[in-house]
This record gives structure tokens, sequence and C-alpha cells, in this order.
């Protein structure tokens, strides 16, 4: 700012300059009519934008700004209460996703798309736009989301999907210049299925427990050089690690789907109760995915529900994500999910198979909530409020925001992908779409039943 000046006084004289002729004088503009100049201007060239421009050009002008008062403020939106985030749209906002440094956050290396050298960088540019009339999804506040839980402990437990949404968040963090310090991390460093982040100026602790059938599972689900349906499920147990912490959770996030999906035998105890895709056990024996993943769930809910977990000051949160399906949409490595901007609206819809899923979840919460008094709703009960986080479609339309090859270090650099190498078209880069999952859990932890 510059220094101060003299206010204007009615019986002064405005100040003037002359030529050492006298002729001419010229008198200068107060800072006041300066700024409404400005002023004026830019709203001329705003309404310029809104009146005379296609709705892509306003978009690309207009988010920036959105985004800077949504960083600034978080309040550019109708209200959480009234905002449903499940339909929408993705549109052009350029830079909306490039928020932080991958490797600086520590991603898994499979997730590190710019480190690994991915050169179109053109998915970070797209911002989720909800349908409904005046409502807009705020930008991810690192300080909007820890005053929402501060003092708590933010757990995920799930499969790679809940860990790709629990890295995203540990990044818009870590991104945004919070103190932070590790306390917990496996000793492997290609593992992730159990770490421990806390940020300490808001009490806030944020983990990940890999746990693909929420339930107890051994085989594949703890060694990877096993087929991808040998797993033994008990449906009758929790899985151990994320169980043993569950009175110290504040806000869980549970998240499976893609694991039942693969196949399992499931037992009782001791009893084998039904397997899902195992062709050499008996076909009457055959119980599908849908049933199992309702009673892991249910199990889950029931146990989050009903403790307290001692001297809990408010209720906990409960949020289950929806299915995040894949894209892979082409025989070959260098064919599968190679597409370079979201689908747009109407270009593709979720399959019979994801709604399923989506209506599984809903099913089960609003099922939950009866068996316990209301899950936190008004007049309900107070154990826990339950929540669902409907990514599905927003997913669905996102075909170019996954790894690809991209999942491997420079993949071309030796004259074209190698026969050993997979393509990765489930999981999001980071930073990437996935970081939308957590602007949604935002709202939803800002705003009360």
């Amino acid at each position: 700012m510059g220094g101060a000046h003299e206010p204007l006084h009615p019986h002064k004289q405005m100040k003037t300059s002359s030529s050492s002729k006298g002729g001419n004088h010229g008198y200068f503009v107060p800072r006041p009519v300066c700024a409404w100049l400005v002023f004026g201007f830019v709203a001329l060239a705003l309404l310029h934008v809104l009146c005379c421009t296609p709705p892509g050009t306003q978009e690309a002008v207009l988010s920036p700004l959105l985004q800077y008062v949504d960083d600034t403020y978080n309040f550019v939106s109708s209200g959480p209460e009234s905002c449903n985030y499940t339909e929408g749209r993705w549109v052009y906002a350029p830079g909306h996703a490039r928020r932080y440094n991958g490797t600086e956050c520590q991603v898994k290396d499979s997730h590190n798309c710019i480190r690994n050298g991915r050169p179109d960088t053109g998915y970070l540019d797209w911002r989720w736009q909800p349908a409904a009339a005046g409502c807009r999804l705020p930008a991810f506040s690192a300080r909007v989301f820890l005053s929402a839980v501060r003092g708590k402990h933010v757990a995920f437990a799930g499969d790679s999907m809940s860990r790709n949404q629990a890295q995203s968040l540990v990044c818009l963090l870590v991104g945004a210049g919070v103190p932070h310090r590790v306390v917990y991390r496996d000793a492997d460093p290609h593992k992730f299925n159990l770490w421990r982040y806390a940020f300490p100026t808001h009490g806030v602790t944020v983990s990940f427990y890999w746990a693909p059938f929420i339930a107890r599972a051994t085989g594949k689900a703890l060694n990877d050089s096993l087929p991808q349906n040998m797993n033994h499920v008990h449906l009758d147990a929790l899985d151990d690690r994320w169980a043993a912490d569950a009175d110290n959770m504040d806000v869980v996030v549970l998240s499976i789907a893609h694991w039942p999906l693969n196949g399992a035998i499931y037992y009782n105890g001791s009893a084998r109760i039904g397997h899902h895709a195992h062709q050499e056990l008996s076909p009457e024996e055959d119980i599908g995915y849908a049933w199992p993943m309702k009673v892991a769930y249910r199990m889950a809910l029931d146990r989050l529900m009903t403790s307290s977990g001692g001297g809990r000051a408010a209720p906990r949160t409960v949020v289950i994500a929806t299915f995040s399906p894949g894209h892979f949409e082409g025989n070959t490595l260098t064919t599968m999910c190679p597409r370079k901007e979201p689908y747009k609206e109407g270009e593709k819809e979720p399959r019979h198979l994801d709604m399923e899923l989506v209506g599984l979840v809903y099913g089960e919460v609003q099922a939950a909530r009866k068996r316990n008094g209301g899950g936190g709703q008004a007049g309900g009960g107070a154990g826990a409020r339950v929540e669902v986080l409907d990514v599905t479609k927003l997913a669905v339309m996102r075909p170019d925001g996954h790894p690809g090859l991209y999942m491997h270090r420079d993949p071309f650099a030796h004259g074209g992908p190698q026969p050993w190498m997979s393509s990765d078209c489930v999981h999001f880069c980071l930073p990437g779409p996935v970081d939308t999952f957590n602007e949604i859990l935002q709202q939803i932890l800002r705003t009360k039943r």
C-alpha cells in the first residue's frame, strides 16, 4: 500500500501540475475514482463473459475466480444442506486439481503419474459441478477440513480405493503446508497397508487400515502372490487390525466392492457357508458377492454405531463410499483407459452392476439407522451418525484420471511397454479425480443431520 495522503477538503483546490510555460494544467485522478473505474471495467468484462460467450468459455474464465474465493472463504455454494453431490457433470476448470506434489506427500509409486512421466496433465483441469440449481461443490480447504475434525481420529478402512482416497486426503493437507508427522507406516516402503499421520495444530490423526473385505480375511488379501479369487473370509468377525482401534476412531470411512467381486470362500467360524467365483466348488454353494458384502457392512456398522469409545464428546461419524468402477476399454496395454478427457453429460452412464452396488450401500445405511435409533438424526440414537459418500457417477465419468501404463516409471522409455507391464485403469492418479471424494467428505463433515 502507498503512504498516507491528506484527505480532500471541500475548500482546498485540487493540486495541479503545469508546464514550464504555465499553459496546460493536468488534473490527477483521486484513488477512489481509480478504484471505481477498475471495478467498473471488471464488472463490464464479467458481464460480457456471462452474456456474450459460450458456456465453456464462461467456465474457463470464472472457475479460477470462484476457486480462489472457495479456497479463501469456502462458502461459494448454496449451503451443504441443500446440495446433492451425487448427480452432476465435470466442467473445465484450469488448475483446479493441481494442489500438491505426489512425491512430497509419499503417495504410492504407481499412483504418482506426473513423477512416472505421464505427459498429458489435462486430467487436472476439471471440477465436479452438481446438477442441483445454485449448488457448487467448494474446493477442498485444509483449514475448513481440520476445523471440522479438530481433535479427532479420521480412519479409512477398506480396499485399495479406500487407500487411494486416504492418501489423497493426506496429500491435500500436507500440500497446503499443514505441519505434520508420520506416526506409523509399514516397515516395507512398498507396502501401504497400515499407516498414520498426525496434524498436531488441530489434534487430528489420519489413518488407513488395509481390510479389503472389512471382515477378517486371509489368502490373497494378505499375500499378493496368490490368485485373485483365493480369499478366505470369515463373516462372523471383523478384520483384527482396524477392529482393535475402532473405539478410538471418530470419523470412519469404509470402502469395499472390488474384492468381493473377485471371489472368495466364506466361513462362519470353522464352517464353510459358501463361495463366489470358484468353479472347482459346487455351483449350489455359490452365494454371490452381494450377500457377503451386506453381512460385512452390517457387522461393521453395528460395531461402530453402538460402541461409544468412552468419553467421546460428539457422536462418531461413519461414512460408506460407493463403488468406483474401472475403465478397461481396450484389449492391449496401450489402448486401456486411453481417454484424455472426462465423459460428457449423458455420454456414459453407470452399468447395472454399478447401480446394484450403490443400492446395496444405501440399503445397509438405512437399515443400520433403523436398527440403532436413527443414526445421529434429530431424536435418534446418539451412538453414531452414518452417511453415504456416493462417488459412483462422478467416477464413471472420469476414464482419463487413471495411471494406465504410467503406473510404471517412463513406460515408453525403451521403445514401448514391456510384456511384464500391467495397466492401472481402476485407481486414480494423485493428484487427480479422487481428490473430489474428499471435497464431498469435507461437506459431509461440515454439516449436521
